[in-house]
């Protein structure tokens, strides 16, 4: 079924269908949309069912069908109102009927630029709150006071204003600032899912700094507030503090590598500074040890995947030690540690590479000599040898093979 064969049956039923949201916007921004969502007003859902039997209805508080239209699974929705009436994202009560105008709709959204809907059949703009404008503009703004209604759209404008590289506006920092209190009490579980959002976007550092200027920063991720003031030797870090420090490794990482767990990886690399004493600055002795109790404390708060955290772990358990190796014994155990950790070698060049603006030659042929490290196994061991000892001689001889690999390159 084509998008206009789904308009023209809806139109047909008494009804009318409309393109909505992130696809609007992303047409006046003049790139290619990853979905295509609709909203459909004049028709109830009974008829709607009846005439669509093969569409899939999800969602409790209120419906919403997932339905194949150019052969791409899209979510349809009824036009619907919100009313708040409790905390949080649950503390709504909904209304969805045929006579709910689409304007009604676009009122409930968080930001101008996804307030906006194009009827099908015409091609006609409904823009009743400047999104067009805010979109040429490149300003994220607040659709309405409502916008404080669910405190999670705070991060949603942060990460909004990180994805488009757009600017919030001053009366919007406000309305996110005014979310701080429910903000606080929200599952970290919806925290976390726009920090992964965030962490997608090509300039990550703009969602953290949108947060610090709406003052929540302090509240979300006190980790990263922490950073700030955390001042750090000028010969070595002239772009300032630890945090600008991270944010910027964050950037240079995510310039080269897409994954969110090697972005957050490199984000909190050095998470230990921020619990440096006043006495020790500009110095961090020892902030690799202090950084894994902070990132325990962070996924206490916003639980992070499994991965996430072991890559993190790692990235700060290895970061300072891995470009100062010389000896033999030592890359080798580094590398052993790599090959069995979660983190891929390549990805974790790519942090410390940004770190130290270069990389050991170890490193740069790291798959090469794990790859020599491997030929080693324990079945190569004299049959005299018993458990641990078995465990050592395994040791010792790669640590042979990679003296040995080391005059090839």
């Amino acid at each position: 079924m084509t998008e206009k064969d789904f308009a023209e049956k809806i139109d047909s039923l008494g009804g009318t269908a409309y393109l909505v949201g992130g696809a609007v916007r992303d047409k006046f921004r003049g790139v290619k949309a990853h979905d295509r969502d609709y909203c459909i007003c004049g028709i109830d859902e009974k008829t709607f069912a009846e005439n669509f039997p093969d569409a899939l209805k999800f969602g409790k508080s209120f419906p919403v069908y997932s339905i194949a239209i150019e052969n791409k699974m899209c979510e349809v929705a009824f036009a619907r109102t919100e009313k708040k009436i409790g905390a949080g994202y649950r503390g709504f009560s909904v209304k969805f009927d045929k006579n709910v105008k689409i304007e009604e709709d676009l009122f409930r959204r968080d930001t101008t630029i996804n307030a906006m809907a194009i009827k099908i059949l015409t091609g006609e703009l409904i823009d009743p709150f400047g999104g067009l404008e805010d979109v040429e503009q490149k300003k994220i703004r607040a659709v309405s006071k409502h916008f404080i209604d669910d405190p999670v759209r705070a991060l949603r404008a942060a990460r909004q204003s990180a994805q488009f590289n757009f600017d919030i506006t001053p009366e919007t920092l406000t309305a996110m600032n005014f979310c701080a209190i429910e903000l606080s009490e929200e599952p970290g579980e919806r925290i976390f899912a726009e920090l992964e959002n965030a962490l997608k976007t090509d300039k990550p550092s703009i969602f953290f700094r949108s947060l610090d200027s709406a003052n929540l920063l302090q509240m979300t991720f006190h980790e990263i507030f922490q950073l700030k003031g955390k001042i750090q030797p000028t010969e070595f870090h002239p772009e300032g503090d630890a945090y600008e420090h991270s944010l910027q490794i964050l950037d240079e990482v995510s310039k080269v590598n897409r994954k969110p767990e090697i972005r957050f990886a490199a984000l909190v690399h050095d998470i230990g500074k921020g619990t440096t004493p006043p006495e020790m600055l500009p110095h961090h002795y020892n902030h690799e040890k202090r950084g894994l109790k902070v990132l325990e404390k962070m996924n206490k708060k916003i639980p992070l995947p499994n991965d996430w955290k072991k890559i993190a772990a790692f990235v700060i358990r290895e970061h300072m030690r891995a470009p100062l190796l010389s000896k033999a014994g030592k890359i080798t155990e580094l590398l052993m540690k790599i090959h069995g950790s979660k983190i891929f070698v390549e990805d974790f060049n790519d942090i410390i590479r940004a770190d130290h603006k270069s990389l050991p030659p170890y490193l740069e042929n790291a798959k090469f000599f794990i790859g020599e490290l491997l030929k080693v196994s324990g079945k190569d061991a004299p049959s005299e040898l018993e458990g641990a000892e078995i465990g050592e001689w395994i040791f010792q001889e790669r640590i042979r093979k990679f003296i040995e690999s080391s005059k090839k390159i």
